[in-house]
């Protein structure tokens, strides 16, 4: 039962060089870390120093993975991938990681992130006679690859980097090693960790590298390789960082687990922060101060710190409805948010409550979330959002939907409030929100603003290259 009204993010990728571990079953709980950027599809990949071994599947790492089909994925190097798709269709053929047989052996590729200029690279592909089976903008990075000129991957990727315009994080796994680039812009996090046992692990978040043990944690600067080959890393930086870097600052916001580390900055703390800026720009006489699970939790605590207002908890959330693969019946879609959220009616009655959110996106589930609360028996209920409003879409990999789906873009402040049915709406200003990080630039913020940091083509369509694929 898929959540419409929060922002998707494309995926987690993974990347592993341990001599001494089984790296499948690294890879496996690595992945289980990084879950929670995408529950499509999950996939590995591993090379024994001769071949490369792939199980990949749609679902979650859970169904995807079992004892058996991990026992002959034998070797000391993986690359693992989590999917949720912003370019390609869910399906098993878009699943990652991709892996292919080239002139140089085998390759694989991991991609977090959104080419701009996919349509320019797979048209020159097929011009050229090279035949694309999936839709996604990740074939086209890896069928570039393998036609790549250089005498070592190190430079092959390096030649490969100055055509891709957008946001990419990879891992990518030769025969006898494991890759992680980034994008010169740094859109999308990508850390790597040194293992006591020896080798090293990459990975979209801090915390599934601390899942399996790493230390002395650095990112992986914008326009780097880094090659996890051999005991030492080895690192190239293959392209000038841009003058005016763009992270994403959503991943702060919304996408990264509470315990991530990156710019400088933990989540957790920033998401506190949020909450306090929320406080002073937005007071109001209330009771309590509840959070919508769970990414706003932190940013309550913060609000109820600077308001001097009890902190408490309004909705229990049911963490595993969203992750079913079943569908609902038609009498249990109609109860609608009700199967995720249930409302304390002892912490709301008669209450006057202010509600901190992380974000509203379409719009669809705010106003149930607020008739919950009413039929709970708040009295008031004052909403809260600890980012902008999302007025457009984003091109750069995460899926916010377009510009006639956005709410905020459709309709004024007041329009959203009585649409919503709260009796006070108040969305942190990009002012504060840059506050709450510490921060006066480096970041991309085009879904609050319509400013992008590359030119963008608002018609691009996220199933646009699998019209004539059945």
């Amino acid at each position: 039962m898929p959540d419409t009204d929060i922002p998707h993010h494309e995926c987690g990728v993974l990347g592993i060089f341990a001599p001494q571990e089984d790296v499948a079953r690294m890879a496996f709980f690595g992945l289980y870390a990084l879950q929670h950027r995408g529950q499509e599809a999950a996939g590995l990949a591993v090379s024994d120093g001769q071949t490369i071994r792939l199980h990949k599947d749609v679902g979650l790492v859970s169904q995807v993975f079992t004892p058996a089909n991990l026992a002959p994925m034998s070797g000391h190097f993986a690359i693992g991938h989590t999917r949720y798709s912003t370019t390609g269709s869910s399906n098993a053929r878009n699943a990652q990681p991709f892996v292919i047989e080239t002139i140089h052996g085998p390759v694989g590729l991991a991609h977090n992130g959104n080419l701009l200029n996919t349509a320019e690279l797979r048209q020159d592909l097929l011009t050229r006679g090279i035949g694309l089976q999936a839709g996604s903008d990740s074939e086209v990075m890896i069928m570039m690859l393998a036609g790549a000129q250089g005498e070592t991957w190190f430079d092959r990727i390096q030649a490969t980097m100055p055509r891709w315009r957008g946001a990419y994080c990879l891992a990518i796994l030769t025969r006898d090693g494991v890759y992680a680039v980034r994008d010169p812009w740094g859109f999308h996090p990508l850390s790597v960790g040194r293992l006591p046992s020896g080798g090293h692990v990459v990975a979209s978040e801090t915390g599934a590298l601390r899942t399996l043990g790493c230390v002395a944690i650095r990112e992986v600067k914008p326009g780097e390789i880094v090659g996890l080959t051999d005991s030492a890393l080895r690192v190239r930086q293959a392209v000038p960082a841009e003058r005016q870097l763009a992270r994403c600052t959503f991943e702060h916001i919304y996408f990264s687990r509470p315990d991530s580390f990156w710019d400088g900055l933990t989540t957790h703390q920033v998401r506190q922060r949020l909450g306090e800026e929320l406080a002073r720009e937005a007071p109001i006489d209330a009771d309590v101060v509840i959070p919508v699970p769970d990414s706003a939790l932190p940013a309550a605590i913060g609000y109820a710190r600077v308001s001097g207002l009890p902190n408490n908890d309004g909705f229990i959330k049911n963490r595993y409805i969203g992750r079913t693969f079943i569908q609902p019946t038609d009498s249990l879609r109609k109860q609608g948010v009700a199967m995720k959220f249930l409302a304390l009616e002892e912490n709301l009655r008669g209450q006057r409550v202010i509600v901190i959110d992380d974000s509203i996106v379409r719009g669809t589930t705010s106003g149930p979330l607020v008739r919950l609360l009413r039929d709970a028996g708040a009295r008031e209920v004052h909403l809260r959002i600890t980012c902008p409003p999302i007025a457009h879409p984003c091109f750069m990999g995460v899926d916010m939907g377009t510009y006639n789906e956005l709410i905020a873009h459709r309709m004024t402040l007041d329009e959203i409030r009585d649409h919503i049915d709260c009796d006070t709406l108040h969305f942190l200003s990009v002012e504060g929100m840059m506050r709450a990080l510490g921060r006066t630039g480096g970041y991309c913020n085009a879904c609050f603003t319509g400013v992008y940091p590359l030119e963008v083509d608002p018609s691009q369509s996220k199933t646009g290259f699998e019209r004539h694929i059945a």
